[in-house]
C-alpha cells in the first residue's frame, strides 16, 4: 500500500507541475463548400505535432461551420488539418497564440488528386458520416503492445468497464465486427480483447440494425451500438498468432493460443484453451489475464460453473469450473454477390460448487426461517456451430440463411441439507437429498429471409421462414428424506427415477410489405404464423424395496402434447426522416392454445385474442443530441409446468403443482433517453429511463401448513412494476501526448413492486435501489494508468404487513487499477477491490478486499511477455449477497476461487506481407496562408 501511496502523490505533483506549463490556445474560423459557399457541418478539424504527427486536439464544426478549437501544448506551432466526408482535406502550419483567427477555410469536393500539390499522410483522428462515426485507429495514441480495448478506452465518449462491457455515449455496444463480419461470435470481447492495435486502420460505430435495415439503407434504433475495426491494408495479408500458457499453485493452469489469417477477405480463424481457473481463455492481455474470474468480473456466468461467450454456452455457472475449448471461425465476402462467416466450438467442463443459504420466508403471521447447505459436481461435452450465409442474386434482391447446430451431453450430481425453524428457533422439519442426473440436448435453428427492393424512393418486400428443433431428454435418480418435528413427528423417503423425453419443434412463417408514400413516409403491412408443438413424456417409478425394482407412479407422471397457434397481423406509419424518425405499430395476437395429458387424462384448450400496439421516436437535434422514445407491449403465454396439473415432488419441502387457469400476461414497456455529446469539450452525457408495467402477471402462490410443508401453485395478478432512470456523465483532459484524464458519473436508481400470495392472503415488498458510480482514468505517456473507481448501493425494502420488518441496507465497492509501463519492458498490475455488504446475516462475510498482482517482463522487441501473477493476494475472495422478493430475503454464499500464484509466458508471431495502394484523393494539400 506504501508503494501506491508514492504513485498517488506522484500524479499529484506532476498534475501540480503540468498544470503550469504550456500555454493556453485558442482558434477560430469557418468551414465552407468552395463552390456554393454553404457550411459544412460536421467536419473536423484537429491539431497535430509538426515533427511526429502526434494529435494534440480536435473539434467539430457546427450547423453553421463555425470552430473553436482549443487546447494547451508546450509546442510553440502546429499543423491545423481541415476535413469533411466527400471533400478534400487541407492542411495548414500554425504560429499559436492565445487566440488566433482563420476566417473561412474553403473545402472543395474529393477528386482524383491533382499533381504537383504536396500530401501529407491523412491522420483524421474522427469523421462523422450520415450514420457513421469513424476513429483513426493511428490518432489516438497508445502502448506498441496494446489490444483493440486499450484503444477503446481512449476514445471520446466510450467506456470500457471491468468486465469488458462498452459503451459508447451511454449505449451499450453489442457486437464488435472485423472488417464487417463476425469476429467468432458478436461478443464483443472476442474480437477487443485478442486483436492487437496495430493491425486496425479504422474503428466505425454505428447504432445495430436488424438484416432488415442493413439491405434497405435503414438506420438503426439507436439502442444498441455496433463498432467495426476495419484492417490496414498492408495488414490484409498474413498471419497473427498468439500462444500462452502458465501453471501456479495449488495445480492452477490456463493455456491457449489464436491464430488468424488473413488474405483480403477472407478470414481462418482458430483458438484453443484449457484452464482450472475460470476463464473463457480467447483473453490476452499480458497484464490482468489469467486471473480467472472473481465475482462481478471477468465474462458471463451462471449457477454453478462455466461460462459463456456471446450465445455459446459451455458448462454450468458460479464455483470453479475446469474447460478446455476449440473452435474455428471462417468468413470471406465479395461485395455485391455474397458475405459468409461461420464458426463452431467444442468445448469440455466440470464444475464443483459448494452453497450456503440462509432465508426468512414471510407469512401473513409471521415468519419461518430455512438454512441450506448443498453441493454440485457437473460436467458437460458440448458441439456448437452456426453460420451467417448472405447471396445478393441482383442489386435488388438478397438471400439469408442463419443455420445454428448445438448438441450437450450433461451430467450432474446434487445433494443438499435443509432445515426449518420458527421465530423462536424452534426446529419443524429437515430435509437431505441426493439427485443424479444425465442429460441429452440437441437444438437446430435456421432462418430463411429473402428480401426485394420495389423501388428506389424505400418499399419493398420480405419473406421469411424460421424453424427451431430442441431434443431435450434426461434421467435422474433422487433419493430423499423428509423429517417433521413436533406434535405429530413424521419420515417420509423417497427413492425414485424420472426419465423425461421432451421435444419442441417451431415453425414461423411471416411476410412483411413496406410501400413508400414519399421519399420519408411509408406503410408497412405485416403477418406471421406460428405453431408451437411440444411433447414431454415424464415418467415417475419409486422404489419397491418388495420387487427390489422400481414400479410406475401414475400420480406424478405426465405423457402430454401442448400445441400452441399464434396468427399476428400488423399494420405501421412511419417516417425515416434526416432529423426526425418515428413509427407507429397495431398488431391483433390470435393464440390458440390446447393440452393433452394422456396419463392424467387431462384436456384443456384456451384462446387469447389481444389488440397491442409498438412505437418509437429517434429526433436527431444536430451536435451530437438525440432524443429518442420507445414503447412497446408484449403478451407472454404461460408455459406448460405452469399449465400442468401434475405434482412435481423434486424438493420434498416445496411441492408444485399448475394451474391449468392461467391467462396470458401483458407487459407495456416505456423507454425514453437523451443523448448529448460535445465534442469540443470532450463532454458526452446520457440520460436514460424506463418503466414497465405487469398486467395478469403469473405470480407464484403459495401455502404453507403447520409444518412448514409449502405446495406452490401458479396465478395471474395485477400491480407488478418496475421503473429505472440513470445518468451518465463523461468528460476527457487530453495534453498532447502527456497525459490523458477521464472521468465518468453514473448515479442510477430503481424501483419495483412484487406482488404475491401465501396462505390466501396478498403479499407487496416495494423496493427503492439507489446505485451512484464515479469513475477516473489517468495515463501519463503511457507510462502510468490509474483507474479509482467507487460504487455505492442504497436498497430499502417495504412490505405491506405489519409483522414483517422493512429492509435497509448499504453496499460500498471501491476498485483501484494500477498498472504501469516503466522503466522500459517492464509492467506492474495491481486490480484491487474492496466490497462491503451490509446487511448480511449471522454467519456470511460482509466485506472483503480483494486483490491480484502481476509483473511482466517483456522481450524480444515486445514479442513475448513472462509474468508472475498472484490471484486473490490477501486470500479474502468472497461470494456473498442478500436478495429481497415478495415472501422472502435471502443471503447467499457460494465457492469462488482462492489465492494462487502463477507464472505464464504469452508469445506473438505475426506475419504480413504486401503494401496497400494510397487512397485516390486521399491525403489534405498543405497549403500557406
Amino acid at each position: 500500500m506504501k508503494r501506491i501511496y508514492f504513485y498517488l502523490v506522484f500524479v499529484s505533483l506532476f498534475l501540480s507541475f503540468s498544470s503550469m506549463s504550456g500555454q493556453e490556445f485558442l482558434v477560430k474560423g469557418k468551414i465552407v463548400d468552395a463552390a456554393t459557399g454553404n457550411p459544412i457541418e460536421a467536419a473536423t478539424v484537429y491539431a497535430e505535432t509538426i515533427k511526429d504527427s502526434t494529435l494534440v486536439t480536435y473539434t467539430i464544426t457546427n450547423a453553421d461551420g463555425f470552430f473553436a478549437l482549443e487546447g494547451k501544448t508546450a509546442y510553440k506551432r502546429l499543423r491545423l488539418a481541415f476535413s469533411s466526408n466527400g471533400y478534400q482535406s487541407v492542411a495548414q502550419e500554425v504560429e499559436l497564440k492565445p487566440e488566433v483567427n482563420l476566417s473561412v477555410i474553403k473545402l472543395e469536393e474529393r477528386v482524383e488528386q491533382l499533381a504537383g500539390i504536396d500530401v501529407i499522410g491523412e491522420r483524421v483522428p474522427i469523421t462523422i458520416k450520415k450514420d457513421t462515426l469513424e476513429f483513426n485507429a493511428d490518432s489516438f495514441k497508445v502502448r506498441p503492445d496494446a489490444t483493440v480495448e486499450d484503444v477503446l478506452k481512449k476514445l471520446p465518449g466510450v467506456e470500457v468497464d471491468s468486465d469488458g462491457k462498452i459503451t459508447v455515449n451511454g449505449k451499450e455496444v453489442n457486437q464488435v465486427l472485423v472488417n464487417g463480419q463476425v469476429f467468432f461470435s458478436t461478443d464483443p470481447k472476442v474480437a477487443t480483447k485478442t486483436l492487437s492495435k496495430d493491425v486496425i486502420s479504422k474503428i466505425q460505430i454505428t447504432n445495430t440494425k436488424t438484416k432488415e435495415q442493413e439491405f434497405v439503407g435503414e438506420e438503426g434504433d439507436g439502442e444498441t451500438k455496433t463498432i467495426n475495426l476495419t484492417l490496414k491494408e498492408d495488414k490484409n495479408k498474413g498471419y497473427m498468432g498468439r500462444l500462452s500458457g502458465g501453471y501456479g499453485t495449488d495445480d492452477r493452469y490456463q493455456a491457449n493460443g489464436l491464430l488468424n489469417y488473413f488474405n483480403d477477405t477472407q478470414r481462418i480463424s482458430i483458438l484453443g484453451s484449457s484452464n482450472n481457473i475460470n476463464n473463457p481463455g480467447f483473453s490476452f492481455d499480458e497484464i490482468y489475464e489469467m486471473v480467472g474470474n472473481s465475482r462481478g468480473r471477468g465474462f458471463s456466468f451462471n449457477n454453478n460453473g462455466g461460462f459463456a461467450i456471446g450465445n455459446l454456452s459451455f458448462g454450468f455457472g458460479q464455483g470453479i469450473t475446469t474447460s478446455s475449448t476449440l473452435g474455428a471461425s471462417y468468413a470471406d465476402q465479395d461485395k455485391g454477390k455474397y458475405k459468409t462467416d461461420g464458426n463452431y466450438f467444442y468445448a469440455y467442463s466440470d464444475s464443483y460448487n459448494n452453497e450456503k443459504t440462509s432465508r426468512e420466508n414471510i407469512l401473513p403471521d409471521g415468519s419461518y426461517f430455512t438454512d441450506t447447505e448443498s453441493s454440485f459436481v457437473g460436467s458437460t461435452i458440448s458441439n456448437q456451430g452456426s453460420a451467417n450465409l448472405e447471396f445478393d442474386v441482383d442489386k435488388t434482391t438478397r438471400i439469408t440463411i442463419q443455420p445454428s447446430l448445438s448438441v450437450n451431453n450433461t451430467s450432474s450430481t446434487d445433494s443438499d441439507n435443509t432445515v426449518s425453524t420458527d421465530e423462536d428457533g424452534n426446529l419443524i422439519n429437515s430435509s437431505t437429498s441426493l439427485q443424479t442426473t444425465d442429460g441429452f440436448q440437441r437444438t437446430f435453428s435456421n432462418r430463411l429471409e429473402i428480401m426485394k427492393k420495389l423501388d428506389t424512393l424505400g418499399s419493398y418486400a420480405r419473406v421469411y421462414f424460421d424453424n427451431n428443433n430442441r431434443v431435450n431428454d434426461s434421467e435422474s435418480f433422487l433419493n430423499a428424506q423428509r423429517s417433521i418435528f413436533g406434535d405429530n413427528p413424521s419420515e417420509q423417503v423417497q427413492d425414485q427415477q424420472t426419465t423425461i423425453d421432451n421435444a419442441n419443434d417451431s415453425y414461423e412463417l411471416g411476410a412483411s410489405y413496406r410501400h413508400a408514400l414519399n421519399k420519408d413516409l411509408y406503410l408497412d403491412f405485416r403477418y406471421s404464423y406460428n405453431n408451437n408443438e411440444q411433447s414431454n413424456e415424464r415418467s415417475v417409478s419409486d422404489f419397491d424395496e418388495v420387487t427390489g425394482d422400481y414400479v410406475f407412479n401414475s400420480s406424478l407422471s405426465s405423457d402430454f402434447n401442448f400445441n400452441v397457434d399464434k396468427h399476428v397481423p400488423e399494420v405501421g406509419f412511419g417516417s425515416n426522416g434526416k432529423k426526425f424518425r418515428f413509427n407507429l405499430r397495431a398488431r391483433i395476437e390470435q393464440i390458440g392454445l390446447d393440452n393433452e395429458d394422456f396419463i392424467q387424462s387431462t384436456t384443456f384448450s384456451k384462446d387469447y385474442s389481444n389488440l397491442l400496439f409498438n412505437s418509437y421516436a429517434n429526433y436527431d437535434i444536430g451536435n451530437g443530441k438525440r432524443f429518442s422514445a420507445h414503447y412497446n407491449t408484449n403478451l407472454n403465454v404461460p408455459s406448460v409446468n405452469q399449465l400442468q396439473p401434475v405434482p412435481n415432488v423434486s424438493n420434498p419441502l416445496n411441492i408444485i403443482v399448475g394451474n391449468p387457469n392461467l391467462g396470458p400476461e401483458i407487459t407495456h414497456n416505456l423507454y425514453l433517453n437523451y443523448n448529448n455529446y460535445n465534442w469540443k469539450d470532450r463532454t458526452g452525457i446520457f440520460l436514460y429511463s424506463g418503466m414497465t408495467f405487469e398486467k395478469d402477471k403469473i405470480v407464484s402462490s403459495t401455502t404453507t401448513d403447520e409444518n412448514f410443508i409449502r405446495t406452490t401453485n401458479y396465478q395471474n395478478v395485477a400491480g407488478n412494476y418496475r421503473g429505472w432512470a440513470g445518468i451518465s456523465y463523461s468528460k476527457q483532459i487530453k495534453k498532447d501526448s502527456l497525459y490523458t484524464l477521464k472521468f465518468t458519473i453514473n448515479p442510477y436508481a430503481n424501483i419495483s413492486r412484487q406482488v404475491g400470495f401465501t396462505n390466501g392472503s396478498r403479499l407487496e415488498a416495494k423496493t427503492l435501489n439507489l446505485n451512484p458510480r464515479i469513475g477516473l482514468m489517468f495515463n501519463y505517456k503511457e507510462m502510468i494508468e490509474l483507474e479509482p473507481e467507487y460504487r455505492l448501493g442504497i436498497n430499502a425494502t417495504r412490505y405491506n404487513l405489519d409483522n414483517v420488518a422493512n429492509i435497509d441496507y448499504i453496499t460500498h465497492n471501491l476498485a483501484f487499477k494500477l498498472t504501469t509501463f516503466w522503466p522500459e519492458n517492464l509492467v506492474w498490475g495491481n486490480d484491487i477491490t474492496y466490497s462491503y455488504n451490509g446487511n448480511l446475516g449471522a454467519g456470511f462475510d460482509k466485506d472483503a478486499i480483494f486483490w491480484n498482482m502481476s509483473l511482466g517482463l517483456q522481450m524480444f522487441k515486445k514479442k513475448a511477455t513472462l509474468k508472475v501473477l498472484a490471484f486473490d493476494l490477501l486470500n479474502q475472495n468472497i461470494n456473498s449477497q442478500r436478495t429481497t422478493g415478495q415472501d422472502f430475503i435471502q443471503d447467499y454464499q457460494g465457492t469462488v476461487l482462492k489465492r494462487y500464484f502463477m507464472g505464464s509466458l504469452t508469445i506473438k508471431f505475426d506475419s504480413f506481407g504486401g503494401k496497400g495502394a494510397p487512397e485516390k484523393g486521399g491525403g489534405p494539400r498543405f497549403i500557406r496562408f
